[in-house]
């Protein structure tokens, strides 16, 4: 490709997809650039009135006020992409890149059809040389198919360079994570032009990222780092996840575990906190990638190795659910049961991966009546992902949490929420309105069951058996035997 990408500061840029990334992704990069124009652009209008009213098309803390100091200044949100396109002079391609659900590689591989739309509509629109970044979460050598679509359609005197520049922000913390970020990686070509225009992007991000944590690579290195990243993270949970079954089975309380093993200076104390399962759009999806990748390379045992933290996650959810069923007399047809918390995580609307999905499916085909509250979640999208066209088929969705627990026979904690917690709620209250026993089983670990144990409830939770002591277990087996 020709290369006269211009050696001046980005003053333009545009962002194609106004999602979970581009959304906060933008804003905050507006934010800190004053001096830039910053659009995004996205065709589905609906998202774009959201970004444009007082209520936002995703939460997270924070954000409003962002959105709200800068839009209509430097930032803008719109669905006429043609012109921001041609304007801008440096574009994120920040769209949705899910799974496959047909075709090769269904169920593992990520799907690039919107990446590839992107590249197509910049190279039919742009009639000068443009910075392309690709943002999304994409399969190593992704921005190889990216160069081939644009060399393939390029306007005559018109260049691209194709820059890497995932992004690693996890959703209830976006905004902290895009301003004190841990690093920032830009891979690209290894050309002078590829310097210039890794050059200028680190320049955008200068504005408020000291020079030291912006880490420059080759393009495949970052591609791979952000899929390595997540891998690990998951691998990770699912690790301290797998040591709560044994504690059940043992005796032994899994917070304990996990506190002597993150006091190894070698490991650490993140991400080991046992639950029900980890969700969200990000590490599912990427893992498989990484499965489907590695499989391709004919790397099977690699691949088997990435595929057991998936299982592990999958065996936890199944678990958790199991549990329940078994804690309440191995029967919970026509049981209230409430569920509290439906969003993957605190301090996020995002139910994508969900364990509360896998729970309360569980739950309902075993015939439990279902009271959902989750402080965040809109109803449409709860009926939606368990498949429901209305709250007539055993689910009732609820605003008030009390509500929510009223007649039911237990709780069921599927969402670390900050306001579940004991001293926050009064769970006297829940318990005097609920059915005897009340039990409460804790797939979060955030609850004070001493408490909970002094009121009355039963309390089951992740990685320690309850109540049983020590002496009280029968070391010869489930069978005896």
């Amino acid at each position: 490709m020709t290369t006269n990408i211009a050696e001046i500061p980005v003053r333009k840029i545009c962002c194609i997809g106004a999602g979970y990334v581009g959304g906060p992704t933008c804003s905050v990069l507006a934010l800190n650039c004053p001096d830039i124009q910053v659009t995004v652009v996205d065709r589905n209008e609906l998202r774009i009135n959201q970004w444009n009213s007082e209520k936002l098309p995703i939460y997270e803390p924070g954000l409003e006020e962002i959105v709200k100091q800068c839009r209509g200044k430097n930032l803008f949100f719109s669905t006429d992409m043609a012109p921001a396109l041609k304007e801008a002079d440096l574009i994120f391609i920040s769209v949705n890149t899910p799974t496959k659900t047909f075709g090769l590689g269904k169920g593992r591989a990520a799907d690039l059809k919107f990446v590839e739309s992107c590249a197509r509509l910049i190279a039919e629109v742009c009639d000068r040389s443009k910075i392309v970044v690709e943002k999304s979460t994409v399969p190593v050598r992704s921005a190889a198919s990216i160069v081939n679509v644009l060399k393939a359609n390029t306007k005559p005197g018109v260049s691209y360079q194709v820059l890497s520049n995932p992004e690693f922000l996890a959703e209830g913390t976006a905004v902290n994570d895009l301003k004190n970020p841990d690093r920032v990686l830009i891979g690209g070509e290894e050309s002078e032009e590829g310097k210039k225009a890794i050059s200028a992007l680190s320049w955008v991000y200068r504005h408020w990222v000291s020079a030291d944590k912006i880490i420059e690579m080759n393009t495949w290195s970052s591609e791979l780092s952000k899929l390595a990243a997540n891998a690990f993270l998951a691998q990770r949970i699912s690790s301290i996840n797998a040591i709560s079954a044994v504690c059940e089975a043992t005796g032994a309380d899994v917070s304990e575990v996990a506190k002597a093993i993150g006091l190894d200076s070698r490991l650490g104390p993140k991400f080991l906190q046992a639950s029900v399962g980890w969700g969200g759009s990000c590490f599912q999806k990427d893992i498989l990638n990484l499965v489907y990748i590695s499989e391709s390379l004919n790397l099977t045992s690699v691949a088997a190795y990435w595929q057991q933290v998936i299982d592990m996650n999958e065996y936890q959810k199944s678990r958790f659910g199991e549990r329940i069923v078994q804690s309440m007399f191995n029967t919970i047809t026509d049981k209230r049961i409430a569920i509290l918390g439906f969003a993957f995580k605190k301090n996020t609307g995002d139910t994508r991966e969900s364990p509360a999905i896998h729970v309360a499916k569980h739950l309902l085909e075993e015939g439990a009546f279902l009271h959902i509250y989750d402080p965040k979640v809109e109803k449409a999208q709860i009926l939606l992902d368990l498949d429901q066209l209305d709250e007539e088929s055993g689910i009732s969705i609820h605003t008030d949490p009390y509500e929510a627990a009223k007649g039911t026979h237990a709780l069921v904690v599927c969402t670390e929420w900050d306001q579940f917690i004991v001293n926050t709620y009064d769970y006297q209250r829940m318990y005097d309105s609920m059915l005897k026993p009340a039990f409460v089983f804790d797939g979060r670990k955030i609850l004070n069951h001493s408490a909970l144990t002094k009121i009355g409830f039963h309390v089951e939770t992740i990685g320690k058996r309850h109540g049983q002591s020590f002496q009280d277990h029968n070391w010869a087996g489930t069978n005896g035997i």
